[in-house]
Parts: C-alpha cells; sequence; structure tokens
C-alpha cells in the first residue's frame, strides 16, 4: 500500500517550493495524536514545527472535530451574504480575543487571500496613496500581491510574471545580520527605524508599512523591545496603515494571544490564518481597525471570496478559541517555551554550526553558519531555487531517523515552532534528535 500511495501522490501532485526530482519518497502518513504523527508502519514522529507553523493544538483535538461534523450534519456551505448563528457566534469569539480596535473582519481561506485582502483595503482607505513598505527577509504568501510584499527568493522567480508595484523595501531589525554592519541590538533597531523615517519623508504615496510581527520562516527574527512602540509613532506621524502579518506568530504560538501583545503596540490592520483552526480548516482573516472599516460604509468594498465566512471553518475557528481559552495552551507556550530556548542554547554551546538562537514562546529560529566568526551560511538564497542540497535539509533528514519530523528548514535557518501541547520530556526528544543531527553541519564547519 505505502508503494501505491506515494507513487500516485508523486505522480499526479506537485511538490511545493522545490525542485520535482527532490519529492520522490514522502513519508506516507496516516495518522496524528497531540504533537506526534503516525506513519504507515505505525512509527510516531514528534512535528517540532508545527507542519508549517499550523497545527498549534496538535492532532486529534475533539473539541475542533466535533464542531466541524455539528456544522456539516446542519449545513456545510453558504455564500458570505448571509446571517448565521455559527457566524456570529465566531465572530464573537473572535472579538473577543482582540484588541476592540480591531473589530471588522474580512474572511478567506488562506494568509495569502487574507494578506491580499489587507493591500487592496489599505489602498482604497489611503486612495491615491499606494505604496507599501516590506521587508527583504519575510514572507506574505504565494498569490501576486502577496509574494510582491515578500521579500525571501520565492519572489524572485516569479515576479517578471507577476509583481505588483508599488512595493518599498526597508531594512530588516536582524540583529545577527544587520543590514548597517557590525551593530549592538538596540542601534541596529534604531538604525532601521531611522531609514524607514527617511522613506517616509522622501518617498511620497505611502499607504502603509506591511510586516510580519516576527519574521516566520526566514528565520524567527525577533526585533528589539523599543522597536514596534516607535516604528508605531512613525507611522501615526506620517498618516500610514501599521499591518501586522501574523499568521505565523498568532494564537499563542509566542506566548499570547498575539504577538504584537509583548510589545504593546496594536496595528490598524492585522492579517492571520493557520492556527485560527489549527489548521483543521482553511481559513484566512484581515481585522480592520474602526476607523477604516467606517471609511466603507459610503464606499466600495473591494474584497470577497466564494469561500469568505465558510461555515466549517467558522465552527472550527470558534471551536479552537474555546480550546485555546480553556486548555492552558498559551501558558504552556510560554512555559515550556522557556525550556525550549534554554536546550536551544545549550546547544549553540555545543555545536560550532550553530551561529545564532533566538524566539520567544513556542517560536524559536536556529541560524547555520560555516564560520562563527566570519557568519558565512551553509548555503544562499540562489543554493534553494537551483535545488542545490542544503545544510539544513540535510540535517532535517538525519532527524527524520530519529523520530523527529522538522519541515521548516528554509535556506539556513530552522523554524523550531512544535505545537502548543508539547510537554518537555517532548522538548528534550526533539533537542536530542536535533543534537545528533547537527553533527553533520558541525564536520563541515570552517575556521
Amino acid at each position: 500500500m505505502d508503494e501505491y500511495v506515494i507513487e500516485k501522490v508523486t505522480k499526479h501532485l506537485f511538490g511545493t517550493w522545490r525542485l520535482q526530482r527532490d519529492w520522490a519518497s514522502p513519508l506516507n502518513i496516516v495518522g496524528g495524536e497531540g504533537a506526534y504523527l503516525i506513519d504507515s508502519k505505525g512509527r510516531r514522529y514528534l512535528d517540532f514545527s508545527s507542519q508549517l507553523v499550523c497545527v498549534n493544538l496538535g492532532y486529534g483535538n475533539r473539541r475542533i472535530i466535533e464542531a466541524v461534523k455539528r456544522q456539516l450534519d446542519e449545513l456545510a456551505y453558504l455564500g458570505p451574504g448571509y446571517a448565521t448563528q455559527i457566524r456570529a457566534e465566531a465572530v464573537e469569539a473572535l472579538a473577543n480575543v482582540l484588541p476592540n480596535k480591531l473589530s471588522k473582519f474580512v474572511f478567506s481561506s488562506s494568509g495569502s487571500e487574507a494578506n491580499e485582502d489587507a493591500i487592496k483595503i489599505a489602498r482604497a482607505f489611503k486612495y491615491p496613496k499606494y505604496k507599501i513598505l516590506a521587508r527583504y527577509w519575510s514572507y506574505h504568501g504565494n498569490t501576486a500581491g502577496a509574494i510582491s510584499l515578500t521579500g525571501d527568493p520565492r519572489r524572485n522567480v516569479v515576479e517578471m510574471h507577476t509583481s505588483m508595484g508599488g512595493v518599498v523595501r526597508i531594512p530588516d531589525p536582524y540583529c545577527y545580520r544587520c543590514p548597517f554592519g557590525e551593530m549592538g541590538c538596540d542601534e541596529c533597531g534604531r538604525a532601521c527605524l531611522e531609514y524607514i523615517d527617511y522613506i517616509l519623508r522622501n518617498e511620497g504615496h505611502v499607504a502603509a508599512i506591511f510586516l510580519e510581527t516576527i519574521t516566520g520562516t526566514n528565520g524567527v527574527i525577533v526585533p528589539p523591545k523599543d522597536f514596534y512602540p516607535r516604528l508605531r509613532k512613525l507611522a501615526d506621524e506620517y498618516g500610514v496603515l501599521l499591518i501586522f502579518d501574523e499568521v505565523m506568530s498568532g494564537w499563542g504560538r509566542t506566548g499570547s494571544w498575539f504577538a504584537f501583545e509583548h510589545w504593546g503596540v496594536v496595528p490598524d490592520i492585522m492579517t492571520t490564518a493557520k492556527g485560527a483552526t489549527s489548521s483543521y480548516v482553511p481559513i484566512g482573516i484581515t481585522a480592520v481597525d474602526v476607523e477604516v472599516a467606517d471609511y466603507f460604509s459610503e464606499r466600495f468594498l473591494p474584497v470577497g471570496h466564494t469561500f469568505a465566512y465558510h461555515l466549517l471553518a467558522m465552527a472550527a475557528m470558534k471551536a479552537a478559541i474555546e480550546e485555546y481559552k480553556s486548555g492552558g495552551y498559551i501558558e504552556n507556550a510560554r512555559r515550556v517555551g522557556e525550556y525550549l530556548g534554554k536546550r536551544l542554547r545549550e546547544l549553540m554551546d555545543k555545536h560550532p554550526s550553530i551561529g545564532d538562537v533566538r524566539g520567544m514562546g513556542l517560536f524559536w529560529g536556529v541560524e547555520l553558519v560555516k564560520n562563527r566568526e566570519t557568519k558565512e551560511p551553509f548555503n544562499t538564497r540562489e543554493d534553494k531555487i537551483m535545488g542545490r542540497k542544503l545544510m539544513t535539509q540535510k540535517v532535517a533528514r538525519k532527524m527524520l531517523e530519529h523520530g523527529v519530523l522538522l519541515p521548516m528548514a528554509w535556506i539556513s535557518n530552522f523554524v523550531i515552532a512544535p505545537p502548543l501541547v508539547v510537554t518537555e520530556e517532548d522538548i528534550d526528544l526533539g533537542v536530542e534528535a536535533l543534537d545528533k543531527a547537527l553533527k553533520i553541519a558541525d564536520e563541515a564547519v570552517e575556521g
């Protein structure tokens, strides 16, 4: 049966973001429980990145499963122009976990679509201003507007076909690799803010600043503590919208409902997806400030989707919010996340191939380097696009032998973000597998 399943899947489906030759023998997964997936041979694997940082509540959550079943029995689909009880209950639950300022929502089917909606709303609200500031080390999705905002190399491959105009790049407060040279973290953050100030003073027609609150796929980049309060002031001073992409960093991942809460700053628009239903049902959410929402009372709103406010997504989101509230998952992300950070830093002391460890809650990045002194990485953006073997992939494959899945291995970074149900024992299992696998990278270290 394994051979049949794998042959049909690889024959008829594309492996995403890769050369197809590299997707020859995927695992045949038949089930999951808690933080673990189970293959067709009955072997259990700790999911050390919640797949694509999305299965926040783990596998087999009965509250969400039963809620979706009940909704299927009642009514599976209804166009977005109708009122239903599940829609009323679900959006009330969402409003109760967001700041009062973010009280009007558009729903879609993914984070990419949520970001597309945010772009359209921001530009319509700020018309004729249309430019959007976005970072280099970023990922916002694979649709035309979202990939144009994206800074990582996936944009470079497609931008000649799908590029959206009006995107202006700004530097990342990437303390380990400060774009302004060797600076301390606070100094790097201030230099980035000064550069943004310069752009806002000179660029013209800027509608919004659009950022992942904590950079996700590209290495879990956490900004300095005063970065967002000062950025909020800059946005207000120049009259531009501040938009936070919380597709990965939201839903308890960092030890708060949403990552922006750590800085005491509220965006004008927030996008999210993934953890809103723990990915049991596809969903995308664009949450909008009251002032922005009121603007469209007498003006045309240029967004909409066939699957907006999908009834199964509403049922799953309402159940997920109830689960987050009652299950202690966010507190667990804080507590076990501290333990995870401690264990990862211990690995850094032991393995010369680790250049940096950073993160918060259950959202951590581990960056591999060939040379700690020069910070030279093992691989480049071009290596990924050209299909060259990446050191992160080699290490991840070795971890698989020890029963740990780490699919979020991107160029030179691992994104370590296990489900919020994990225990310290699970963390030990994952870290020990990484410890053993890193020997591959250590042997290739130079200097």
